[in-house]
């Protein structure tokens, strides 16, 4: 992320439940000033509360101190987001602060890729304005990152991300719940339609792989060595790197309809899959 030394200082809380892992941090502009991760079995409720409270206390700051929040607004654990979701919601308006919510697909294709390839979050650019959308543009020199989080069935949360080492990812396709086989279907279908020259440098599957490993190993004909499959799971510094590059873009989200994203199956699919 680009460092904002001559702009105003920007304090973040930011926080992600909607997996087993409750993340949370404290930015400072691009800087983590603290975190902590908590593998909570989704019993997030029982422990939020209390570790915002010990991430600003390891930063050194009080509530009073913070400019902003930033939340996960998943997909994932419907019970996890929305305790994220109304605990963001409540701290805003409390204390009169803006509220910003992210993608948990995001910040987990950010962490995934970074623990894969073993980047620093220090060292992490922002991608310029003019760079973040271009979806369908293949850079041959960048990877694709595809977020996992099990939604059971076979199915996963996805979404998927192009990356250089270096710099946040930009969005190539939208969160969604896909049939995890038709997934790296489609996958292997944007493979073969490139030229060999224009295909991605590599392929991180990342987060929840475990029962979808697999489908994953589908694409080994295609990628051999440069198809990576990394079990992750979430941080609070890619959490907060996540939300402060949102806040620091100057995102905003009304604080009253704010609002998770569950990400269901559209209803003719899951009549389709009801009568598989």
């Amino acid at each position: 992320m680009n460092n904002n030394e001559q702009g105003p200082r920007q304090r973040l809380l930011a926080f992600d439940t909607s997996t087993s892992s409750l993340a949370v941090a404290v930015m400072e502009n691009d800087k983590l000033l603290a975190q902590v991760n908590i593998l909570a079995e989704r019993n997030h409720s029982a422990y939020l509360v209390t570790a915002i409270q010990e991430c600003l206390d390891a930063a050194g700051l009080s509530r009073g101190d913070l400019d902003g929040i930033a939340v996960g607004l998943g997909p994932g654990s419907y019970t996890g987001i929305r305790i994220a979701v109304t605990t963001a919601k409540t701290l805003a308006w409390a204390l009169n602060l803006p509220v910003v919510g992210f993608s948990s697909l995001e910040a987990t294709a950010i962490g995934g890729f970074a623990n894969g390839t073993e980047q620093n979050a220090a060292n992490i650019k922002s991608l310029p304005a003019a760079s973040r959308s271009g979806e369908g543009v293949i850079l041959p020199y960048e990877h694709w990152i595809i977020p996992l989080v099990d939604a059971r069935r076979g199915q996963v949360y996805t979404a998927l991300f192009a990356a250089a080492e270096g710099s946040l990812p930009r969005r190539l396709e939208p969160d969604a719940i896909r049939l995890m086989d038709n997934w790296c279907q489609d996958i292997a279908t944007r493979l073969i339609s490139l030229a060999p020259e224009n295909r991605p440098q590599a392929i991180w599957f990342v987060g929840e792989t475990g029962q979808h490993e697999a489908a994953a190993e589908e694409l080994r004909p295609l990628l051999g060595e440069n198809l990576h499959i990394i079990p992750y799971e979430l941080e609070g510094v890619w959490v907060g790197l996540c939300g402060a590059d949102h806040f620091q873009m100057g995102e905003r989200d009304d604080v009253h309809a704010l609002e998770p994203n569950y990400t269901q199956l559209a209803e003719a699919e899951a009549v389709r899959l009801r009568k598989a």
